[in-house]
């Protein structure tokens, strides 16, 4: 029986060595994954998550992967580029988390609910309003295939870096630079209606108190920017979500685009 089984450990040691490879890239990109590598996540789950996405797309790589190297420090020399790539591609969806974070930041301080925080699914406390934008849009994406888009996402990503090769200086702070940007683009646009508002707001009281200088035109007004801000809130935060989640699944569809 042993015999029989011999002529199989070569194809079992070349399976494993594939999973092995692809599973350094996708628990590296889970490491900084939105939903499914937020801290409130448990490790256990996370590692379960990460074998099951590296089961979906190990069998699209495979043909791809070189077979084992035959020594541990040409096989780290893979691994190692490879958990660099993974973790390189996985923080820019962690980005679009930052953008709801930014707007909901700029939002609340627009509107004076800055100082209400309410729990925070990070590490960093958040106002009210960026934490109801976070949960609201993991919640929309992942009720509509977050979990078929990322695994796109990951073979996608041995079209753009082939198994093992290591990024180079100028790719990382190029594509880094382009995408930064575009983030706070982004969330400054989603807190557009918020700041149109406080500007307007800061305007009329500015003509008030020029009117009636003295009235305590503070006083009234705080109250007034308060409930404008929240019924502001209500009415935008469908759209605004609507509107990352569509840059959020174009991201993911064509990583990266046209970089000037």
């Amino acid at each position: 029986m042993i015999a029989d089984i011999m002529p199989l450990l070569p194809l079992s040691q070349s399976a494993l060595w594939a999973g092995f490879v692809v599973f350094v890239r996708v628990s590296a990109m889970m490491a900084a994954m939105p939903a499914f590598g937020d801290q409130a996540v448990p490790l256990r789950v996370r590692l379960a998550l990460s074998l099951a996405f590296t089961f979906i797309v190990a069998p699209a790589i495979v043909p791809s992967i070189a077979p084992f190297p035959g020594e541990i420090f040409r096989a780290f020399a893979v691994a190692v580029p490879e958990a660099i790539t993974g973790l390189f591609l996985g923080l820019f969806l962690r980005f679009f988390i930052l953008a709801l974070q930014i707007a909901g930041s700029i939002a609340a301080q627009s509107t004076s609910l800055s100082q209400l925080f309410g729990g925070s699914a990070g590490v960093d406390p958040l106002p009210a309003i960026g934490h109801l934008l976070v949960v609201g849009g993991t919640a929309l994406a992942v009720m509509l295939g977050l979990h078929v888009q990322v695994a796109a996402y990951m073979i996608q990503s041995y079209t753009m870096v082939p198994v093992g090769m290591m990024l180079s200086g100028n790719l990382v702070v190029e594509v880094g630079l382009h995408e930064v940007r575009r983030i706070f683009e982004l969330g400054f646009s989603l807190a557009a209606p918020f700041l149109i508002a406080s500007l307007v707001y800061n305007v009329v009281l500015g003509v008030i108190n020029r009117a009636m200088p003295q009235l305590m035109v503070s006083f009234v007004g705080a109250p007034a920017i308060t409930a404008g801000g929240m019924i502001l809130l209500l009415l935008t935060a469908p759209i605004l979500l609507g509107i990352w989640h569509a840059a959020f699944v174009g991201f993911m569809s064509a990583p990266f685009g046209p970089i000037p």
